[in-house]
């Protein structure tokens, strides 16, 4: 991926020599990601717990609001921060595609914060791990990555790769988009009112047009900007199929329960990425019209 000399977004919040802080319950079901896988794996292996149940918790299938919690102050990345550096250029292409696209449509995106920390992180929607991974908080509209979860990417998920490592920031953004949108706000609405099942199903509508949207991301910078490297989109559909529920199932329990998934199937997340990426159309991404995902 060429990214080296591009323009760094100027919100990005470097929290991580501050060790997190604050008090209080996790996540109160509020907060929405990709990353989240990372927590479910753990939970599988270690503990021996469906991570799909996990995952199922931390996108929206129990508790209530969490209470707001105190955050320490954050500057910015070091200059010398080559990782840092990489995100922040990443955000700056999001805000750049997401800005543009926006405008079409009559309105006016609000950027997102994206907080790098350690360890854990008070958000509000609760209390953020590093081991869940990256995650969306709509409650203050900020991206949290810890960024040893790319570490983690490459030997635990066998999704190396930093176009791979660029879908992760895109999708979250996804989130913050569905969020501007009001789609995030009619999804919570609706998950009181259904079966587990039901719900689940909901959120992973809600994952694959992140997906979807990642992928409009992908189209729009490639075409502004000549992004990509040979290989850079290979890696982001090994991504996504490397952290599909049912991949992730066959890993960790060696069976496969369609009625638990909360982010949907490998095939699913290629199937959104690849319609985003391929027409760049917002259009294109309601996966909750969709007869079949």
């Amino acid at each position: 991926m060429k990214w080296e000399g591009n323009r760094e977004s100027d919100n990005v919040e470097d929290a991580r020599s501050s060790g997190g802080g604050g008090g209080g319950r996790g996540f109160g079901g509020r907060s929405i990601g990709l990353g989240s896988v990372a927590i479910a794996l753990v939970a599988g292996w270690v503990f021996g717990v469906n991570p799909l149940t996990v995952l199922s918790l931390l996108s929206g299938g129990g508790g209530g609001a969490a209470p707001t919690q105190q955050q320490a102050p954050a500057g910015k990345p070091p200059a010398d921060d080559k990782m840092a550096r990489f995100v922040s250029v990443v955000l700056a292409d999001t805000e750049d595609v997401w800005r543009a696209k926006f405008k079409q449509m009559g309105g006016t995106y609000r950027e997102p914060k994206l907080r790098l920390f350690r360890g854990s992180e008070p958000t509000a929607c609760g209390r953020g791990e590093a081991a869940m991974g990256p995650f969306y908080c709509p409650g203050d509209q900020k991206v949290y990555i810890d960024l040893g979860f790319y570490e983690t990417m490459r030997t635990r998920l066998g999704a190396p790769g930093d176009f791979a490592q660029a879908y992760v920031i895109a999708h979250e953004v996804g989130h913050h988009v569905q969020n501007l949108m009001g789609i995030s706000g009619k999804v919570d609405a609706m998950r009181g009112k259904g079966s587990e099942a039901q719900q689940n199903a909901l959120s992973v509508r809600l994952e694959l047009q992140a997906d979807c949207f990642a992928g409009i991301w992908a189209h729009d910078a490639q075409s502004a900007r000549q992004i990509l490297e040979q290989g850079d989109v290979e890696e982001a559909l090994n991504a996504a199929t490397q952290i599909g529920d049912d991949t992730l199932q066959r890993k960790s329990q060696g069976t496969v329960v369609p009625e638990t998934f909360t982010h949907g199937t490998s095939a699913q997340r290629v199937s959104w990425f690849k319609r985003g990426f391929q027409t760049g159309s917002v259009d294109q991404c309601n996966t909750f019209e969709a007869r079949q995902l």
